[in-house]
């Protein structure tokens, strides 16, 4: 059997997320779909991210193992010809068998968008979420250096969710500006449902609060998601990169 690796970019405006599931339109179930036609078989792909409804890619890794005989180059303009236009694959590898795009993951990096203006956009409506308050982004940058490092973020964790381990690693979190956008990337070893979305939304909360340092280290500590911020919306955030050992 033969291990692809692609590299995606999607538009997760009309997908509920990435995970296949019965009656709705997700990523993964729109890709498995498009491969049984191409192969004339069932194929499972595994996806570095399971992202949720509404968010988007610009550098999600999946996998499948297939014994097609379909030269690597047909994957992806096969796939590219048939596909919706709101997905695209940017490349086709064969690797090792060994690859798994998930559990092979070393970091994942995912990108918030925010606008920042007196006015909305009709343009980038779907991926950036209109916040016309002022933003700090200086301060913005200070508090987000308090999440660096392992810690239990059980407080920005989806309610219901079903991961039974709430400690990750932030490698990196940073915030800045370009014109009239706003972006927070974070980059860690794996990431809790829903948790950028609610790290966004809490330091949008409390940027302007002089003792903001001192609630975020209680909000840590609480390990309750009821004490954190609202998440910002789906539609601003995107994976924007899957790194491995050897790349």
């Amino acid at each position: 059997m033969r291990n692809i690796k692609l590299v995606l970019e999607y538009d997760g405006s009309n997908y509920h997320g990435w995970q296949k599931q019965p009656n709705l339109p997700t990523i993964q179930g729109t890709i498995e779909d498009t491969l049984a036609q191409l192969t004339k078989t069932q194929i499972q792909i595994i996806g570095a991210g399971r992202t949720d409804t509404g968010v988007h890619a610009e550098g999600q890794v999946a996998n499948f193992h297939t014994d097609s005989q379909m030269p690597v180059v047909a994957f992806q303009k096969g796939l590219n010809a048939t596909l919706p236009r709101d997905i695209v694959v940017c490349s086709a590898t064969e690797v090792s068998a060994e690859f798994h795009s998930r559990f092979s993951a070393i970091s994942r990096r995912y990108r918030y968008t925010i606008l920042s203006r007196e006015y909305p956009t009709a343009l980038s409506r779907q991926t950036s979420y209109f916040f016309p308050a002022a933003i700090d982004v200086p301060r913005s940058n200070q508090l987000c250096q308090i999440l660096v490092g392992k810690h239990d973020f059980s407080s920005f964790q989806k309610t219901g969710s079903d991961r039974i381990n709430p400690i990750c690693e932030i490698y990196e979190i940073c915030c800045w500006k370009d014109t009239s956008n706003i972006y927070f990337e974070i980059e860690a070893d794996s990431f809790l449902r829903g948790m950028v979305r609610a790290i966004v939304g809490t330091i949008l909360k409390w940027t302007m609060n002089d003792d903001a340092e001192a609630h975020l280290h209680r909000i840590l500590e609480a390990k309750d998601r009821a004490v954190a911020g609202t998440s910002v919306p789906a539609h601003g955030l995107s994976l924007i990169r899957v790194r491995y050992n050897n790349a």
